[in-house]
């Protein structure tokens, strides 16, 4: 059976921008041909070009604001490192907990963590009342912390006519969303959504589906809440330790994201959704297995994370930025890599493959903190610069992996060092099971100055002490 290939595809390049390709092609009859064929192709690239202009010009698709976003923390249930440890001795055995002790320490996650109040009694109750009441806990107070902001509009409750929810691991009857709309009292006819076992990834998902929704829906806002749940994640076994390494990466965490598109919203937003591009690798059997849930050999769930990970990831990126890559970069890099895959593939010259400057595009990044591996690999990948990854580290450092969610604690930490300049890019990338790849490109339209920097923001009482060295971040 066939597959569609995740490499790169000029189809991406021919549908977005048509001149660019057969700019590259005048070029390559040039140097096959000699310099006078290009006079006889100006007038053509002219008028590609100002058709293209055109057809983006007289474009009808709505603009979609960020209005606001919020991120859950936790007032208190704090447990260090130790205490969990400790907890650990109660059901694995020795060999398990100096398992989990030397995954803790090499995950980039600080000491003190926030962790569901169903820890306080270990083993943690794992039956449905504690799923429940830690969902309700996180999706509530995320929620009602953007509703206390004083940049959301006041009469949102009466005005969301979209709602989505995503969690992967718990979907109790009636719905997460069915709990928002009776707690928050919101109107009878909500179009109101559940995606479950998406993944880390899924807050994007959700976001593109409120943005596809908003393009036919006039005036109204989406509010997209996500959230996982620790608990239900939890690997109580001893069989497999590739299961028992979500249990020291993944905390307790939550956001609620406002989209609006009104465009009186504009004044009153933080940014501008320009882009949201999703790629799925899941027809390879190893991506779509690299994150699993599955029963061990004693019939114990858990998540199981597979030595393809890394591979499955930096696969689907590749895919990812072959379709966002026309949409954001200049169009000097877009040239230099199409040179260069036209001398690698046409030319069969012998050559490293040339890795757009994605840092000419955005001025920020949202590196889904899925663990410390991940974010070494997109530094790495990406040439990001300390200061880039800075936000990820520290999100995965303070929070540890709350999952979909963790794109926007990161952006929030961006807001509240006050980086955020009117007109920054910020390009938010997760990873999630399946396996997918999700972008979304963001335009600030305002400074994140104190005066914006709110209630929701998670960092607010503490940036001070961030950022901090963390031991082994190599």
């Amino acid at each position: 059976m066939l597959h569609p290939k995740t490499s790169f595809s000029f189809s991406n390049y021919t549908t977005k921008y048509p001149f660019i390709l057969i700019l590259c092609t005048l070029a390559l009859a040039e140097y096959l041909l000699g310099p006078g064929i290009l006079q006889h192709g100006v007038t053509l690239v002219a008028l590609i070009v100002i058709g293209t202009l055109l057809k983006l010009k007289i474009s009808t698709r709505k603009n979609i604001y960020i209005v606001n976003f919020a991120c859950y923390k936790h007032s208190s249930n704090m447990i260090t490192r130790d205490e969990l440890i400790a907890k650990f001795n109660q059901i694995f055995d020795e060999e398990a907990v100096s398992f989990h002790r030397k995954m803790f320490e090499k995950s980039g996650v600080m000491d003190n963590v926030y962790l569901p109040c169903s820890y306080d009694e270990f083993p943690p109750e794992f039956r449905f009342n504690g799923s429940r009441k830690e969902m309700e806990t996180v999706v509530i107070g995320a929620i009602d912390a953007l509703l206390r902001a004083e940049s959301t509009p006041v009469d949102v409750v009466e005005n969301v006519g979209i709602l989505i929810v995503n969690t992967s691991t718990f979907n109790p009857t009636p719905s997460l969303s069915d709990t928002i709309v009776n707690y928050f009292k919101l109107r009878s006819d909500i179009l109101s959504y559940d995606l479950g076992g998406m993944g880390c990834s899924a807050s994007l998902i959700a976001t593109d589906l409120a943005k596809q929704i908003l393009q036919v829906k006039p005036n109204t806002y989406a509010l997209v809440v996500s959230v996982e749940s620790v608990i239900n994640r939890f690997y109580s076994g001893q069989a497999n330790k590739s299961m028992m390494l979500t249990n020291c990466l993944f905390r307790l965490g939550g956001a609620a994201i406002l989209l609006s598109n009104n465009s009186s919203d504009r004044s009153c937003s933080k940014y501008q959704l320009k882009h949201v591009v999703r790629t799925h690798t899941g027809f390879e059997d190893s991506a779509f297995k690299c994150v699993h849930e599955e029963e061990d050999e004693n019939g114990i769930t858990g998540v199981k994370l597979s030595r393809d990970l890394m591979a499955s990831a930096s696969q689907s990126l590749r895919s990812n930025i072959t379709t966002l890559g026309p949409l954001v970069l200049p169009i000097s890099e877009q040239i230099r890599y199409l040179a260069n895959l036209m001398q690698r593939k046409v030319l069969r010259m012998q050559m490293k493959a040339y890795v757009p400057n994605f840092k000419r595009a955005f001025e920020h990044f949202c590196v889904h903190a899925g663990g410390k591996g991940i974010l070494d690999v997109m530094e790495e990948r990406l040439g990001l610069t300390e200061w880039h990854i800075e936000p990820s580290r520290m999100s995965l450092f303070r929070f540890g992996n709350t999952s979909s969610s963790s794109i926007w604690y990161e952006l929030a930490y961006s807001e509240a060092k006050g980086r955020i300049k009117e007109n920054d890019r910020i390009w938010q990338i997760a990873f999630g099971s399946g396996f997918k790849c999700n972008s979304a490109v963001l335009c600030a339209l305002k400074n994140s100055t104190c005066e914006i920097v709110e209630h929701g923001n998670p960092w607010i009482d503490e940036i001070e002490q961030f950022p901090v060295l963390i031991a082994n971040s190599k």
